[in-house]
C-alpha cells in the first residue's frame, strides 16, 4: 500500500520557519518528481512547489520564491520542504504529492498531474 506522510506542521509567529516532512512508503518514488501543495480554509488547492525526481530541477510559485526551499533525499524516500519568512496568507493544511508520470521531464504545477497524495499536515502562522 502506498503511503505519503506529512509531517512537521505547527503554529508558528510572523517571520518564523518550519520543515515539512514527507515519508513516501509501499514504493519508491526515486523516479518521480515530487511536490507540496497547500490548501487554505475556502480555497482551492494550490501549487507551492515542485522538485524533479532527479533533485536537479525546481519550481516554486511565485508566492513563496525566495522564502521555501524544496529537496528531497531518494535514499530515504523522502522530501521535504524549508519555510523561512513566514506570513499569515501562508496558512492552510500542506499536502505533499507524487507525479503520475515517471521520469516527467519537465516538472509540474497541475495538481492534475500528481497521482498519490499525502493526508496533510496543518501550518498556522501567526500575525
Amino acid at each position: 500500500q502506498v503511503q505519503l506522510v506529512e509531517s512537521g506542521g505547527g503554529l508558528v509567529q510572523t517571520g518564523g520557519s518550519l520543515r515539512l516532512s514527507c515519508a513516501a512508503s509501499g514504493r519508491t518514488f526515486s523516479g518521480y518528481a515530487m511536490g507540496w501543495f497547500r490548501q487554505a480554509p475556502g480555497k482551492e488547492r494550490e501549487f507551492v512547489a515542485t522538485i524533479k525526481w532527479s533533485g536537479r530541477s525546481t519550481k516554486y510559485a511565485d508566492s513563496v520564491e525566495g522564502r521555501f526551499t524544496i529537496s528531497r533525499d531518494n535514499n530515504k524516500n523522502t522530501v521535504y520542504l524549508e519555510m523561512n519568512s513566514l506570513k499569515p496568507e501562508d496558512t492552510g493544511v500542506y499536502y505533499c504529492a507524487a507525479d503520475s508520470l515517471a521520469f516527467r521531464p519537465i516538472v509540474s504545477a497541475t495538481k492534475e498531474d500528481y497521482h498519490y497524495w499525502g493526508q496533510g499536515t496543518q501550518v498556522t502562522v501567526s500575525s
